[in-house]
């Protein structure tokens, strides 16, 4: 179960459900693996619309990883996301609001 006090996001990925969190350790991941210098960087790219399904993998694995399970990017590549590209943007997005916004 998810819970977004944490930051946690849910997903389903082939057809099982996950969490994905963004750890200070996967923020760091993510700062290099997409080549941002700032962690306000990253998330001004993603409210602006300016990334790329790339993007997306990387930020899934990374909050992934952060939430203690083991998947590599060139995994998450290969899966089913529930819901399609949309849903996998979207839980990205979330993770990185629930990294940096207390839920209400």
């Amino acid at each position: 179960m998810s819970n977004p006090w944490r930051g946690d996001v849910a997903l389903v990925i082939n057809g099982q459900p996950h969490v994905a969190r963004l750890t200070l350790g996967a923020l760091a991941e993510l700062e290099g693996k997409l080549e941002e210098d700032t962690l306000l960087a990253l998330v001004e790219r993603f409210e602006g619309g300016r990334f790329s399904s790339r993007d997306v993998i990387v930020l899934l694995g990374a909050g992934l990883r952060g939430a203690g399970q083991a998947v590599s990017d060139t995994d998450l590549m290969q899966a089913e996301i529930e819901g399609g590209p949309m849903a996998a943007a979207r839980a990205a997005a979330e993770l990185l609001a629930r990294a940096f916004v207390v839920p209400e």
